[in-house]
C-alpha cells in the first residue's frame, strides 16, 4: 500500500499520511462499486422473478409479491417485503422523505428495493443546510440510530447510499477513512457503524450475556439511551484531523446535539463521554489497578458513577468494533476489575480500617484457610507474603499459591511452575517459584517471546525469605482446555530450563525472530518517559514503541542493569504498537527522584528500542549472576557447612 502510495504520488496532509489517502480514494471507489453491485443484483433477482414465474411462484406472487400499503405511511409501499415508493417525484415534493424513508424500514423491519435506492442516490442534493437543520427530520434519525430493530444495519445502508455522509456532513469525512496500522481492522464509518451493532446487542441482551455480563447488567439502568446511541456513534467522527480526536470530537459532538434536538445536559454528557472515551482502556491496560493512586486519579476525571457506568458500555463496544480477534475476557476483566475499584469510591464506600490492621486480617485469613495442615506450618506460610501481595491477591490464590510453595519445598525443587487456565477471561495463568533475581522477568519474557506467547500481565512479589513469586498471564492460543495446558507446561518446562542452565535464551530468540512477520512498513515513533505522579509508592516508566520478538525481555534486562526492580508490569500490545508500564524501585525500594539518573533511564531505553536492544550478556555488572548461577552456589555453600536448606 505504502509504495503504490509513492507511486501514484499521493502526499501526506495534516491528519493524513499518504498512503492512508490513498487507501481513502481506494475505498470510495471500492464502496461506488459494492454499491452499484448489490443495486443491479438486486434489479436482476426482480427482473428474474418476473420473467420465469413456477406454479408455486405464481401463487406466491400473487400472495405476497403484490404492493401493499404500510400503516401510518402514504408516501411509501411494500414491495416483496422490500420498502418502495408509492410516486417517483416523493422526494422532490419533501425531501425530509429521505430521511423517513429510512426510519419506516426500520420500525416495519423492511429491506430496501433497488429502485427506491437508485432513486434516493440520484435525490442527494436535496440533503442541503435546510434539511439538516429539520426538526422532523433529526428527530426521525435519532429514533432510526435508537432503535431495538438492528439500527446497524439501517445506519449502513444510509452510509451506503451516501444519506449519512450528506446529512452528518462531520461524519462524511471520514467515510472510507483508514488507519495504517495492523490494530484497526475497519475504516473509521464501519467502525462506529459496528459499535452501535455492537451497543444493540448488548442492549436487546435483557440484563444477561456472557461476553459482556457487567455492560449488560448496567445498561438497564441507563436512562438516557440517546445519550449512549450518540456517543457511540459519534466517539470517533473527528479522526483524520490534525488535532487530538477525542478533543476535536467533543467539540463536534456539542454542535450537532442540539441539532438532533438533545438538551444541554445530554449534549455535554455526550461530549464528555467523546472526549474521554480512551481514558477507561488505557486506564485499564497500562496501570496498575492494585496500585490506589491510579483508581484516585481515575475518580477525579469520571466524578460520577452514572459517567462510570456509561463510560463502560462505551469502551466494551469501542474495543468489540475495532476487529474480530481484538477483544479477550481478560481486557473485560481488567475493565470490571477498575470498574469495581472506582465503584467504591464514587459511592463513598471507602475503608477506613488501616492497612495494618487489614494484613493482619489477611493473615488470619489466609490461616483459617489453610484446613488439614499443622499450625507451624499455616503460620509459616501465611506469614511468607508481604503487605502488598496480602491486600491485592484474592484469598483463593493465596491458598493455591501457599500449597504450590509447599509442594516444592517438600520436592526441593529450586525452580517450580504451576499452570491454570481461564476460558471466561482468556487467559492462561503460569506461576513461577524461584530465587529473586533482577534478571527473573527478563528470562521469563524471553522464553515467552522463543513459544510466542503474548503476555497479557505480569504480577510480581517476593516472599519474606527472598524467593520470587511471579504470574505471567498470558493470552489463550487454543480453545481446547487441554490444547492450552500442553501450551503452558511446554512454556513453563522452559523457562525452567533457561533458569536451570540447560538451554540458552539468545538462540531461542534467534531462531524465533527469522520466522517472525515483518511489521517494518509501519512507523510507531519511540517514546520513553519516567514519572513519579502515577503512584504514590513506584516511579512508573512507560514505553512506547514498534512491537518486535524479544522486546520485553530486553526491555526488562536493560532495566535490571540500570539497577532498578520491577515491582509490577502491564503489557499492552495494539497490533504493530506496544505501550508497557513497569512500576519500578531503585534496589532499596525507593522512587528514582533523581533528574540524572531520570535522563540515563530514558537515554538507555529509547537506544535499545530503538535499535536491538544489548546481547543478552552484555552490559552485565562483574559478579552479577543468573538465576541458574545462584542456585548453583548456594548448593556449593551448603555442600560446604554439611546442611541443606
Amino acid at each position: 500500500q505504502a509504495e503504490i502510495a509513492a507511486a501514484l504520488d499521493y502526499q501526506d496532509r495534516p491528519g493524513l499520511s499518504a498512503v492512508e489517502r490513498f487507501m481513502k480514494h481506494y475505498f470510495l471507489v471500492a464502496k461506488d462499486v459494492g454499491d452499484l453491485t448489490r443495486i443491479f443484483c438486486s434489479d436482476l433477482e426482480e427482473q428474474q422473478a418476473k420473467a420465469s414465474p413456477t406454479f408455486g411462484q405464481v401463487v406466491w406472487s400473487k400472495l405476497y409479491k403484490r404492493q401493499r400499503k404500510i400503516p401510518g405511511s402514504l408516501e411509501f409501499v411494500s414491495d416483496s417485503g422490500r420498502i418502495a415508493l408509492a410516486e417517483p417525484d416523493v422526494f422532490k415534493k419533501d425531501p425530509v422523505a429521505i430521511i423517513r424513508f429510512f426510519y419506516v424500514a426500520v420500525i416495519n423491519d423492511l429491506e430496501f428495493h433497488p429502485d427506491a435506492l437508485k432513486v434516493v442516490t440520484r435525490s442527494l442534493s436535496l440533503i442541503n443546510a435546510e434539511l439538516r437543520e429539520n426538526e422532523e427530520a433529526n428527530r426521525l434519525f435519532l429514533s432510526i440510530l435508537t432503535s431495538r430493530n438492528d439500527p446497524a444495519l439501517y445506519l449502513r445502508r444510509m452510509n451506503e447510499a451516501g444519506v449519512l455522509g450528506r446529512f452528518i456532513p462531520e461524519f462524511g469525512r471520514i467515510v472510507a477513512m483508514m488507519q495504517f496500522n495492523m490494530y484497526h481492522h475497519f475504516t473509521v464509518d464501519e467502525h462506529l457503524i459496528r459499535a452501535v451493532a455492537v451497543l444493540s446487542e448488548i442492549d436487546n441482551a435483557g440484563g444477561e450475556s456472557e461476553l459482556h455480563p457487567l455492560a449488560a447488567r448496567l445498561i438497564q439502568s441507563v436512562e438516557d439511551r440517546a445519550v449512549l446511541y450518540v456517543a457511540v456513534l459519534l466517539h470517533d467522527i473527528a479522526k483524520g484531523r490534525k488535532e487530538d480526536h477525542s478533543i476535536a470530537g467533543a467539540r463536534v459532538a456539542r454542535k450537532l446535539c442540539p441539532r438532533f434536538g438533545m438538551t444541554a445536559k445530554q449534549t455535554e454528557q455526550v461530549a464528555w463521554l467523546i472526549e474521554y472515551h480512551l481514558l477507561m482502556s488505557m486506564t485499564s491496560q497500562t496501570r496498575d489497578l492494585n496500585d490506589r493512586k491510579t483508581v484516585v486519579d481515575f475518580v477525579d476525571k469520571v466524578q460520577s458513577l452514572e459517567r462510570l457506568n456509561l463510560l463502560l458500555i462505551l469502551t466494551v463496544c469501542d474495543i468489540r468494533a475495532v476487529g474480530p480477534d481484538v477483544w479477550n475476557g481478560w481486557k473485560g476483566q481488567l475493565l470490571r476489575t477498575l470498574y469495581y475499584e472506582t465503584e467504591i469510591l464514587l459511592s463513598g464506600g471507602f475503608s477506613a480500617v488501616s492497612r495494618k490492621a487489614r494484613t493482619e486480617h489477611a493473615i488470619e485469613r489466609l490461616e483459617d484457610s489453610l484446613t488439614g495442615w499443622e499450625d507451624a506450618e499455616r503460620r509459616k506460610y501465611a506469614n511468607l507474603q508481604y503487605q502488598n501481595y496480602l491486600l491485592t491477591v484474592p484469598l483463593e490464590d493465596q491458598v493455591r499459591h501457599a500449597r504450590f510453595i509447599r509442594e516444592a519445598d517438600k520436592s526441593r525443587q529450586l525452580f517450580s511452575t504451576m499452570v491454570r487456565t481461564n476460558a471466561f477471561h482468556d487467559i492462561t495463568e503460569i506461576t513461577l517459584l524461584a530465587p529473586d533475581h533482577p534478571r527473573l522477568l527478563s528470562i521469563i519474557a524471553g522464553a515467552c517471546a522463543a513459544t510466542g506467547a503474548n503476555i497479557a500481565d505480569a504480577q510480581i512479589f517476593t516472599t519474606t525469605d527472598g524467593r520470587a513469586l511471579d504470574t505471567i498471564l498470558l493470552n489463550r492460543a487454543f480453545d481446547d482446555d487441554a490444547d492450552e495446558l500442553r501450551r503452558a507446561n511446554t512454556i513453563g518446562k522452559l523457562i525452567e530450563d533457561l533458569l536451570s542452565g540447560r538451554k540458552h535464551l539468545n538462540q531461542l530468540i534467534a531462531a524465533r525472530q527469522r520466522e517472525r512477520r515483518s511489521v517494518r512498513p509501519f512507523s510507531v515513533p519511540t517514546h520513553v518517559s519516567v514519572s513519579n505522579k502515577l503512584s504514590n509508592i513506584f516511579t512508573v516508566i512507560e514505553i512506547e514503541c514498534l512491537d518486535r520478538t524479544g522486546l520485553l525481555a530486553d526491555v526488562t534486562q536493560t532495566l535490571s542493569e540500570l539497577s532498578l526492580d520491577i515491582q509490577t508490569a502491564r503489557i499492552t500490545t495494539f497490533g504493530e504498537k506496544v505501550i508497557d508500564s513497569f512500576y519500578v524501585t531503585d534496589l532499596v525500594g525507593a522512587k528514582i527522584t533523581s533528574e540524572s539518573r531520570q535522563a540515563a533511564i530514558v537515554e538507555r531505553m529509547k537506544a535499545v528500542l530503538e535499535e536491538k536492544g544489548d546481547d543478552y550478556r552484555r552490559g552485565m555488572p562483574p559478579g552479577m549472576l543468573l538465576p541458574a548461577e545462584i542456585g548453583t552456589q548456594a548448593r556449593r555453600v551448603d555442600a560446604k557447612d554439611g546442611r541443606e536448606k
